[in-house]
């Protein structure tokens, strides 16, 4: 039997508005072609989607995000 995890078992909580739009921002730059994490930090302070810290993204934010919320 194939095993598989559906992603609403992986979460504790809804995502807050703040997650729905950041994840919504992220799609848009990988759906750009881009694939890199350069590449996707740059499009999200493109975007005018800024860290937590209404600062522009950096690899270590961004990915200091990531861990914090779970993805």
């Amino acid at each position: 039997m194939d095993r598989y995890l559906v992603i609403n078992q992986a979460r504790t909580a809804d995502p807050t508005p703040y997650e729905i739009k950041l994840a919504k921002a992220i799609e848009a730059v990988f759906g750009s072609g881009v694939h890199d994490l350069d590449g996707l930090v740059r499009g999200l302070n493109a975007s005018g989607i800024h860290a937590p810290d209404a600062q522009e993204w950096t690899a270590q934010s961004f990915t200091a995000e990531m861990r914090r919320i779970g993805a």
